[in-house]
């Protein structure tokens, strides 16, 4: 079945047509902009499998055709606002401030890329590091999102998951939670189609996933997660119905993995080649790029010039990344509980003497 056949909000086809009027906010600059930032995304991505490929990088989830996703939520949410995103959201969390040699850090197994303060962004250092326990990010969210209600702010928080985290018993505690304490907080359920091997159709027999935001009592809709217009205003319009303290909303965002689950899998085993080049068709920057050409506000000279900048762009992000000093080994322990554990602390001061001996008395 073609999902993008399904009836979803959607502004924008994927011929780079639109099939309805483009709000207000949609105009050439802003899109070019997402256009943009979608590609500097896409760029990362496929240095960073390259990287995993060569022994540089641990195993890595790309974000292969999920970058109207991910560079729509980063735009939308403010600076005050929290983010609290699963493992396939670099492009948000780009947008969001976090330089890519902290991605990069983090799939390299150190420490230091969850750490983001260091980074000197423009924003605050309120935004949670990546989870990659299924939905468990959900239950955080509902935390947080209490905070905020809390100190009577008007921020709110935003959490990502993909379709097989809907399945848990943490995303639907946490809708039901979200509903019942009318707290300021969106979902956004990416849902590519798979749960690692698990075809959507075999995760819930609901038409739309968004349908589970019914038995909450939260506003549940379904948008092209493919078309960015459609996916920016869904979130922004959630985001401003939670400041104004109106409650949470879940967001089903329909688009399609084109990678494998991660750089550890092998997709070929469990999908077909057909369906795999069907969903190419709907990609997110190719059809961002049709609609700026076919209304005239995209040139050839402005996409080589792009991919360039780019391009370099990444590289200088690995070359940072690759340049770093190595973490000392004791920082395993550092960051696993906010108070010091005397087990633990045991265990790393053996961990630094082993590590002295080993190096002849110097601390690594």
């Amino acid at each position: 079945m073609n999902v993008q056949a399904l009836p979803m909000n959607r502004f924008i086809d994927h011929h780079g047509q639109v099939v309805k009027p483009l709000p207000e906010w949609a105009d050439a600059a802003t899109l070019k902009k997402f256009y943009c930032d979608m590609v500097v995304a896409r760029t990362y991505d496929n240095k960073a499998v390259a990287l995993q490929r060569t022994g540089k990088l641990g195993t890595y989830p790309s974000h292969l055709g999920a970058e109207a996703f991910g560079i729509a939520i980063g735009h939308a949410l403010r600076v005050q606002d929290v983010f609290v995103p699963y493992y396939r959201d670099m492009p948000a969390m780009w947008v969001r401030g976090i330089g890519m040699e902290k991605n990069l850090q983090y799939w390299g197994g150190d420490e230091r890329g969850s750490d983001f303060c260091p980074e000197g962004s423009h924003l605050s250092c309120q935004d949670l590091p990546f989870c990659v326990p299924i939905a468990t990010q959900c239950t955080h969210a509902v935390g947080v999102a209490a905070a905020l209600k809390i100190a009577g702010d008007h921020n709110a928080a935003l959490v990502t998951c993909g379709d097989g985290a809907t399945s848990k018993g943490d995303f639907l505690e946490s809708i039901n939670c979200a509903g019942a304490w009318n707290i300021p907080l969106v979902f956004v359920v990416n849902n590519n189609q798979w749960a690692i091997s698990v075809p959507r159709a075999l995760q819930c027999a609901a038409d739309f996933l968004s349908e589970k935001a019914k038995g909450a009592g939260i506003p549940g809709i379904t948008v092209d997660g493919n078309d960015v217009v459609a996916m920016f205003d869904a979130v922004s319009t959630a985001l401003d119905r939670a400041r104004k303290g109106k409650g949470a909303t879940l967001i089903e965002a329909i688009s399609y993995r084109l990678s494998d689950h991660t750089t550890a899998d092998d997709a070929s085993r469990y999908r077909s080649k057909d369906e795999l080049n069907q969903a190419w068709q709907y990609e997110p920057i190719l059809r961002l790029k049709n609609y700026l050409l076919n209304y005239g506000h995209w040139s050839e000279e402005e996409e080589q010039a792009l991919l360039s900048k780019a391009k370099l762009e990444v590289e200088e992000a690995v070359e940072r990344y690759l340049n770093l000093p190595p973490q000392a080994p004791e920082s395993a322990f550092d960051y696993l509980y906010e108070s010091p554990v005397t087990e633990l602390n045991n265990q790393r001061d053996e961990l630094i003497n082993k590590a002295m001996r080993m190096q002849g008395g110097k601390h690594v």
